[in-house]
């Protein structure tokens, strides 16, 4: 365990090299749906460290048997900090140790209540009212910039800010720096799940300082607030500070972006016209949620997730040293396999696609709530837009992915005669 904790410390916040190598684990393991990720190349040319799972028996056995594979490694950076990046973490105190996603300790079902108080389904389904208002607001900004300028970004219009305003007043916590908060969200995703060169870490570890100190001043401000909020929450249940920011960081985090990248892509699926539900029947409350339902079984924001083998084991019928860091595929991963074409059917059960056991996502359903009534009242403001750009640009992390931008123009234009 104390190997463990110290890897949680920013001076130890690596997964392993960003380029190693990886022995292959044989032919067995691979016909078990383990196998050895070899000589694949991530987008930037960096190797994928891990043993990669991508058979859904065998992804599920794995996710329900936390005591032989740890979630331990699920938040440590994939590329190791240089020496100028950490430095800049440790002038703020930064440290993230593991509180919920990443607890492998006795402590993980008590604080998991704690936050689960704040996803009940009651919660949940109360919130669409709000969630509808917030997605109408958005869709008529939308329209107004076509308006104004004959072209609009969805993501920056439609997808980035609904989902942390929701987040926000679920938590209890005051709605405001959401720029600020959308920045700082993207730059700690790509320092922990990137491959960033030594410069570019230098920027976003200032990124994640400045989160960081932003984070401890709402953890501090929280516990005096009236009302309920998950900060103080969490302080009654024990936590420390530093525990409270660790979850928050990555609550805050995984909570509002990862449903801004979904919307992204099943926008982007939707105008590109491969899905199996058009922009028409997406302004429908069942073809919102069909095409939702279908985007994430096929290429959901979180792709993959990791664990690690706690001790000498074996999975599907093959055997798994202790340490091995495993990557278990969910749904439409493209990291490992990039040379591969982009596969859009089914690749995975929907039960795994939030995870599954006792680290399961507690925002799924919120998640696809605010998906789904997102793209029915955007289909529904913005009849007959069209793609301006072709393929844009793609955030490809090791566990996150979703198109940068989804650019449309205001109405199709006629064909010449």
């Amino acid at each position: 365990m104390a190997e463990r904790a110290a890897r949680m410390n920013p001076a130890m916040l690596t997964a392993g090299s960003a380029e190693p190598r990886v022995d292959s684990v044989g032919q067995a393991e691979a016909a078990h749906g383990v196998e050895s990720s070899g000589q694949t190349e991530s987008p930037d040319q960096a190797r994928c460290p891990y043993l990669v799972v991508r058979d859904p028996d065998v992804v599920r056995e794995v996710l329900h048997r936390p005591a032989d594979f740890s979630p331990a490694n699920a938040l440590v950076a994939v590329t190791p900090l240089e020496g100028r990046a950490l430095r800049v973490l440790q002038r703020v105190q930064f440290a993230l140790p593991p509180v919920l996603a990443s607890n492998d300790t006795d402590t993980h079902a008590g604080i998991r209540k704690v936050v689960a108080g704040y996803f009940t389904p009651a919660t949940v389904a109360a919130m669409e009212p709000r969630i509808r208002e917030l997605a109408q607001e958005a869709a008529r900004n939308a329209a107004d910039r076509l308006d104004s300028s004959g072209h609009a970004d969805l993501v920056r219009t439609v997808a980035a800010f609904p989902p942390a305003v929701v987040m926000l007043e679920l938590l209890g916590l005051p709605v405001r720096d959401l720029a600020d908060l959308k920045r700082w969200g993207l730059d700690s995703m790509e320092l922990f799940w990137g491959w960033p060169d030594e410069d570019r870490q230098l920027e976003l570890a200032h990124s994640a300082a400045e989160f960081y100190v932003w984070l401890r001043k709402l953890v501090a401000e929280s516990l005096t607030a009236p009302g309920r909020n998950l900060f103080k929450s969490l302080a009654e249940h024990g936590l420390s500070t530093p525990e409270m920011c660790s979850l928050g960081y990555f609550l805050l985090i995984a909570g509002q972006e990862t449903t801004t990248q979904l919307i992204s892509t099943t926008l982007f699926r939707l105008l590109e016209g491969s899905a199996p539900v058009g922009w028409e029947d997406a302004a429908s409350e069942a073809g919102s949620k069909a095409m939702v339902r279908h985007v994430l079984t096929t290429e959901s924001s979180v792709p993959t997730w990791r664990r690690v083998a706690a001790h000498d084991t074996n999975v599907g019928g093959a055997p798994i040293p202790a340490g091995a860091e495993i990557l278990l595929e969910l749904s439409g991963n493209h990291i490992t396999s990039p040379s591969q074409p982009a596969q859009r059917g089914p690749s995975t059960a929907y039960g795994l696609v939030f995870g599954s056991g006792i680290h399961r996502c507690l925002g799924a359903k919120l998640a696809e709530l605010e998906a789904a009534v997102t793209i029915q009242e955007t289909a529904a403001a913005l009849p007959g837009i069209q793609l301006r750009e072709g393929e844009p640009e793609w955030i490809r992390l090791l566990s996150f992915q979703a198109p940068r931008t989804v650019t449309v123009t205001g109405c199709r234009e006629s064909k010449p005669l």
